[in-house]
């Protein structure tokens, strides 16, 4: 199981919300589940910053930004 928090803590280079959805989709091709457990530390983060990690991670790319 792929951690939201794990990410964050493996790849400190990361700077923006953008960087962090193309992670999610890298890592998405070798996991099957994803736990959002923490929310990501970015200004650039948006308000419906789950809907989009969770669509990221499960290929959707049509998720409103």
């Amino acid at each position: 199981m792929l951690h939201l928090s794990e990410i964050l803590l493996q790849h400190h280079d990361i700077a923006t919300f953008e960087q962090l959805l193309e992670v999610v989709r890298q890592r998405a091709e070798t996991e099957m589940f994803f736990r959002i457990d923490i929310k990501p530390p970015y200004p650039d983060t948006p308000a419906n910053w789950e809907d989009q990690l969770e669509g990221a991670f499960v290929g959707i790319h049509s998720v409103t930004r």
